[in-house]
């Protein structure tokens, strides 16, 4: 398949009530509203292809965008190409779930999110921490050094509260993924997800909301989920 036969698809695929919610979460025009699991017959037709997924992120058509993760090649990307991509995430739902899912399943998804996480970019430091949750929930914890996980959340302790609105969900996303899915930390991540308590977020709209890691922690221990690991990080 080419990129036009793709976006006829993709179009055809395209519903009026996906696409407001897409709206209403961040995303902008151009887009078709195709819900992610009406994208398997797609993907079942083109299978990875980078040359293709290249072509489809660069349409900016966020459906486009989001299939081109479907079907991109990650060891196939260096990079220059994951700062190319996620330059142009426009919104979380491109950077948390499209760029950081791709970027988790390359060996340099550690030192490139380490270097977005220490940027002053809201939706890089947000790809940054949520690459690394896809990465404790699917990797084995020997991959990982327990001293380096340990200081992220410390820095998650310090500064979550003042952090940009979308770090504020992906750090909290990480204080709770570590408890769940990292047994080393587990205890660590739970105390730190206590004194941590409430996170304010979408104050300057007038409706805040509350994150709290440690109750959904709780949930996931009452729940027997400790250890949890995806087989896949893309679906």
């Amino acid at each position: 398949m080419n990129l036009e036969a793709v976006m006829q698809e993709l179009e055809a695929l395209g519903k009026e009530r996906t696409k407001k919610i897409y709206l209403s979460n961040g995303a902008h025009e151009p887009l078709f509203g195709v819900a992610t699991g009406q994208m398997k017959p797609i993907f079942r037709k083109t299978k990875h292809n980078q040359v293709l997924s290249e072509e489809l992120y660069a349409t900016g058509n966020y459906d486009a965008m989001y299939f081109a993760g479907v079907i991109a090649d990650p060891k196939a990307m260096s990079e220059a190409d994951f700062e190319r991509w996620i330059d142009k995430a426009y919104f979380y739902m491109l950077s948390d779930y499209v760029v950081a899912v791709t970027l988790a399943e390359t060996d340099i998804a550690q030192e490139v999110s380490d270097k977005w996480i220490a940027s002053h970019t809201e939706l890089k430091i947000s790809a940054g921490w949520s690459c690394y949750c896809w990465l404790l929930g699917n990797r084995p914890d020997s991959e990982f050094s327990e001293a380096k996980i340990a200081d992220m959340l410390e820095l998650v302790k310090n500064t979550i509260h003042d952090a940009p609105e979308r770090a504020k969900y992906a750090m909290n996303n990480f204080m709770y993924t570590v408890a769940v899915s990292y047994m080393p930390l587990h205890d660590k991540a739970v105390a730190i997800a206590k004194e941590v308590g409430q996170v304010e977020v979408n104050r300057d709209t007038g409706k805040s909301k509350f994150l709290n890691a440690s109750v959904n922690i709780q949930k996931a221990v009452d729940k027997g989920q400790l250890g949890f690991k995806r087989k896949y990080v893309r679906c």
